[in-house]
């Protein structure tokens, strides 16, 4: 049978196009009209914008250029063309799309221009470019100081609400952060949807039977190893050797599988971590390259 998938360049186009006409309609149908802000370089531009008026179109534009030649140096040059590329047709579509204002409801616009302006960028980093150069900058400084990633991000928007709030007053500044703060959770969500994934480390006496469920019942891949567990304060040099049992599921999952193992084992020891990105094995997300 021939090969229908569909190629990967197409399917990374589609996303950055769609974000790029989902950060456009959030910028002028939203926070243009209302004066409200965005952390990162798109708070930046649209600072610039209210204080000096100029085109925002050119702004965003120019504002992107010294991250994405840092981006060329330190992601590489294929992640900084892509996201140049998406930087002009975003600003094109300031430029000459008709996008009308939606409303002026300051609760409305700190909301829903925060959801579709993350749901923008979320679909952008998807198709594998940024419409935002401010975490290049942060992986730029955090190899030279000892802050990390989110937290020169954090200090950089911080930053950019004080001006805000001195020069447009405070009220705007804060309606502004809401708007940061839904953008920054609908990009988490749009990256890592529902099917986020888990990794779940299980301690248990009966692991044989814990595990033999894990495959048969939840079918999941387990990772198996070898430890030892007691070494408790009245019995220190008492111990017994133990399967170690590690999975990676889907957080819907998380409820199910807690269950099934307290129904084996109600003393068993079960730790989760979050896992950013997953693929192979016998994981049926799709993978990302």
């Amino acid at each position: 049978m021939k090969n229908t998938s569909v190629p990967q360049w197409v399917t990374d186009t589609a996303y950055t196009l769609m974000g790029i006409l989902f950060c456009a309609f959030a910028l002028k149908s939203f926070l243009i009209p209302n004066k409200f802000f965005d952390g990162g370089v798109t708070g930046i531009s649209l600072l610039i914008h209210e204080l000096y008026h100029l085109d925002i179109s050119y702004i965003i534009v120019l504002a992107n250029i010294p991250f994405i030649v840092m981006g060329a140096y330190h992601v590489n040059k294929r992640f900084a063309v892509k996201t140049f590329a998406a930087v002009v047709v975003l600003g094109l579509c300031l430029q000459f799309l008709p996008y009308p204002q939606i409303t002026s409801d300051k609760l409305l616009v700190s909301i829903f221009g925060g959801v579709f302006m993350g749901i923008g960028v979320g679909l952008a980093m998807r198709g594998g470019c940024a419409l935002d150069g401010i975490e290049v900058l942060a992986l730029y400084t955090g190899k030279r100081i000892s802050f990390t990633i989110s937290e020169i991000i954090l200090g950089i928007n911080i930053i950019i609400f004080l001006i805000a709030a001195i020069d447009l007053g405070l009220p705007t500044a804060l309606y502004s952060i809401m708007t940061y703060y839904t953008a920054s959770k609908t990009i988490s969500f749009v990256i890592e949807g529902l099917e986020e994934y888990t990794g779940v480390t299980i301690i248990s006496g009966e692991s044989q039977q814990i595990k033999e469920h894990l495959v048969m019942e939840l079918g999941r891949g387990i990772t198996v190893y070898k430890g030892e567990r007691g070494f408790l304060r009245e019995s220190f040099d008492v111990s017994q050797p133990v399967d170690i049992v590690f999975t990676v599921i889907t957080r819907l999952e998380v409820r199910r599988l807690r269950n099934l193992v307290y129904k084996i084992d109600p003393k068993a020891f079960i730790f989760t971590s979050t896992i950013k990105e997953a693929a192979g094995g016998v994981l049926k997300k799709r993978a990302r390259h």
